[in-house]
């Protein structure tokens, strides 16, 4: 079930991933969402940049490149991948709410104008922190006995980092940050992470071995992400079907390597 309000959402619900971007919460916790579904638990995906630009704005050249990788054209790419989610999420058999922010790239392009400050220092002025604090407050009064799910913030995206902040600020003891993938898999960002925050965090990892085909199908349904997250992994750019077999090694390679999906616990 899809959700534009979150009045629309009853109590009831025994975890709620909090997903800055459409593919977040599949690419870092599907397999822990699919097995959570398979032990009867609700679920509810929340995805944060849903909103579409205004048919008339100008891109950043920053904005242009993206869709570019993502083979779309810009008035192709909300409906595109909002389809893909769909998909995804219907695989996973998980409920949804959509909360219509702009990704950083349309919502502040005047500050996120290349990739150094998109994965630098969240803005000042960025209105996204203030719209999350009151987002979280409210799904945290309605369904305050759920676990809640944020990115860790690994890697430095200034929506996962906003998405951080702001859970941590607004959530209780309920709450585990998840690892950002792909970001993780790159050397050294979990612990800059870890240190940027200065938090005492312990991790716990979740097996993942018996719903990781899940995840990967999960994973899978997000076509226009593919080149992007091979290229992550591989440092150059390789057809469809290349990129999802890329994705699905490196997936499960992490997968093995940390024991399954880990978040990190206050």
């Amino acid at each position: 079930m899809l959700f534009n309000r979150i009045a629309e959402i009853a109590a009831g619900y025994d975890h709620v991933y909090l997903s800055p971007h459409l593919d977040d919460a599949a690419l870092c916790c599907g397999g822990m969402i699919a097995g959570q579904r398979v032990a009867g638990r609700r679920v509810l995906v929340v995805n944060i940049c849903t909103g579409a630009p205004r048919p008339d704005v100008t891109f950043s050249e920053l904005a242009r490149a993206f869709h570019r990788e993502w083979g779309l054209d810009p008035g192709e790419v909300l409906a595109a991948r909002l389809h893909e989610d769909a998909a995804a999420l219907e695989i996973l058999g998980v409920d949804s709410l959509h909360v219509g922010v702009l990704d950083a790239i349309y919502r502040h392009p005047s500050a996120y104008d290349r990739r150094e400050t998109l994965f630098g220092l969240p803005d000042e002025g960025d209105p996204l922190l203030p719209a999350l604090r009151e987002l979280i407050s409210q799904l945290y009064e309605r369904l305050h006995s759920a676990i809640f799910y944020a990115p860790l913030g690994v890697g430095g995206h200034v929506d996962h980092q906003i998405t951080c902040r702001a859970a941590l600020e607004r959530i209780g003891p309920g709450l585990a940050l998840y690892e950002d993938f792909p970001y993780v898999t790159r050397e050294g960002e979990l612990e800059r992470r870890i240190d940027a925050l200065g938090l005492p965090l312990r991790p716990q990892a979740i097996p993942i071995v018996a719903t990781l085909p899940q995840k990967i199908a999960a994973v899978s349904a997000y076509v226009s992400q593919m080149a992007e997250l091979a290229h992550s992994q591989l440092g150059r750019t390789v057809d469809e079907a290349a990129a999802i077999e890329v994705m699905a090694e490196a997936v499960t390679r992490y997968a093995w390597r940390v024991g399954g999906e880990r978040v990190w616990l206050r």
